[in-house]
């Protein structure tokens, strides 16, 4: 029999209604993939075993009768920003050490609704604050590519790191994950997967931990652009519990995939030509542009000329609504508590001892931004920025683009503990700079596997659609996945 952890959502899902696997089969395969690799990769900080066996049993009865979801039986991983009742839920940080809620997200409620098995916690980095996971409380995660002729240890990127690993080390056959600057697309394209983040209010918020509320948003990870449209079907919905969340209906973003984008309007911007670009990342979006035109999409050449701003601007916004939303975590009601000599002592010394690094700093901007005499001067011209950006991309689409193609990361995945990265933040901040327009503007983007660079990693493209536009991103990134193909790392833990 083939390889179970090899088989794609959509085979798997083919197999188990024609009774070819059992759920069981595929389940227990993927627990003994996690408990082999586990411990080279660290992708995951808990494996929920005995949930994942009686979750796939039940599925296992509801397809003999007949019965089952869109997701039966199909073993998923979700990223530990993600409340799961009754299981480990901490973002990946020690202030929330042993918090186990009594509630379950929305998106994960959704897809055990379709009859998903739980593989486990997904490792992440802290508060989803990183692009490397190396902020994690848990570790780093390995990614499961090497360089060629190399051994030496890469990031995955992030913060959904634990979730593009597993995905790409076949240890689950996909991932919830969240994107709030760029935290699917980049991992994604860091580890040969594909990674989608929707539209701002596709997915409900509801039950993950908040980073930045008008910015994070749900989506998956998956081995293909087939798989990530089955499981953004799942993921998206309106929520009462969520306002934010969009009331129109979730289409069959699967039914997408295969059409033709002859005559589609395909954007290229200017400003994403940025400075000391790797060649290999100005060819790969070369051979993007030359594949979309050869399906007979028309290409243009665009301006989104507030793009040099949405960095900055992204690290004034998403800091301060990082330091409000984080000033719960207080060691009051749960999570970590360090006792102290009075409740201001108690608070100082839990939050000290809680956040790593990363966060602290991310914490201290946006409580500096936010502070009187700085509010107006740095957040409130930040978010005039936001608009501008905004309507940079309503004009363009307004004059009659479908899609936006750019690169999705200025290079390939660089080495845990790089030096360069360490000693100054701000070069890990610019992992992000293709990304983060998108979420200032609350837009769709999706990261496609396209190629490898000349060490044999994987890079990725990026395309942005118009607001809830989903399909038109899936139909698209098909093509690019049919001309470039799919990549896998080759094993080595």
């Amino acid at each position: 029999m083939t390889d179970l952890t090899r088989l794609t959502i959509a085979e798997a899902r083919e197999k188990l209604r024609g009774k070819e696997i059992t759920a069981t089969e595929i389940t227990g395969a993927y627990l003994d993939a996690i408990d082999r690799a586990n411990p080279a990769l660290n992708a995951y900080i808990v494996v929920t075993h005995d949930k994942a066996r009686d979750m796939a049993k039940a599925s296992d009865a509801r397809l003999a009768k007949g019965e089952g979801g869109s997701l039966e039986g199909i073993p998923l991983g979700i990223k530990d920003l993600f409340a799961t009742e009754g299981i480990h839920t901490q973002a990946c940080s020690h202030v929330l050490d042993g918090f186990r809620p009594r509630y379950e997200s929305t998106v994960t409620a959704n897809l055990w609704t379709d009859g998903a098995v739980m593989l486990g916690k997904l490792n992440m980095d802290e508060f989803a604050m990183g692009s490397s996971n190396e902020t994690s409380y848990y570790g780093p995660v390995i990614n499961p590519w090497h360089a060629e002729g190399s051994n030496k240890n890469l990031v995955p990127g992030g913060s959904s790191g634990g979730s593009a690993a597993a995905v790409s080390g076949f240890l689950c056959a996909g991932a919830t994950a969240t994107d709030t600057g760029g935290s699917i697309r980049q991992p994604a394209a860091f580890t040969g997967t594909v990674g989608i983040k929707p539209t701002y209010g596709r997915c409900s918020r509801w039950g993950i931990a908040a980073f930045a509320s008008s910015l994070d948003q749900a989506g998956p990870i998956a081995r293909d652009v087939r798989d990530a449209a089955i499981l953004l079907k799942s993921m998206a919905s309106v929520d009462v519990k969520d306002t934010t969340s969009v009331d129109r209906p979730v289409p069959d973003y699967e039914a997408a995939i295969g059409r033709s984008v002859r005559g589609m309007k395909v954007g290229i911007p200017k400003e994403y030509r940025v400075d000391g670009m790797p060649q290999e990342i100005e060819a790969l979006w070369q051979k993007g542009i030359a594949w979309l035109k050869e399906a007979g999409a028309e290409i243009v050449d665009i301006s989104l000329p507030h793009t040099k701003y949405a960095l900055p601007a992204y690290y004034i916004v998403a800091p301060a609504e990082a330091s409000s939303n984080l000033a719960r975590y207080d060691g009051v009601r749960y999570g970590l508590r360090v006792p102290g000599k009075d409740i201001v002592d108690m608070y100082e010394k839990t939050r000290a001892a809680g956040f790593g690094n990363e966060v602290k700093r991310r914490i201290m901007i946006g409580t500096y931004v936010l502070s009187a005499g700085y509010y107006d001067a740095y957040y409130l011209q930040a978010q005039k920025v936001r608009t501008l950006i905004k309507r940079d991309f309503e004009n363009v689409f307004a004059a009659g683009v479908d899609v936006i193609l750019t690169p999705a990361t200025p290079s390939a995945a660089f080495g845990i503990a790089d030096e360069d990265m360490a000693a100054d933040p701000v070069k890990m901040y610019l992992n992000d700079i293709f990304t983060v327009t998108v979420n200032m503007a609350g837009l769709p983007g999706i990261a496609v596997p396209a190629g490898l660079d000349a060490k044999g990693l994987p890079l990725g493209l990026q395309l942005i659609g118009r607001p809830f536009e989903e399909e038109t991103l899936f139909q698209t990134a098909h093509v690019i996945e049919q001309a470039a193909g799919t990549f896998q790392p080759q094993k080595w833990w």
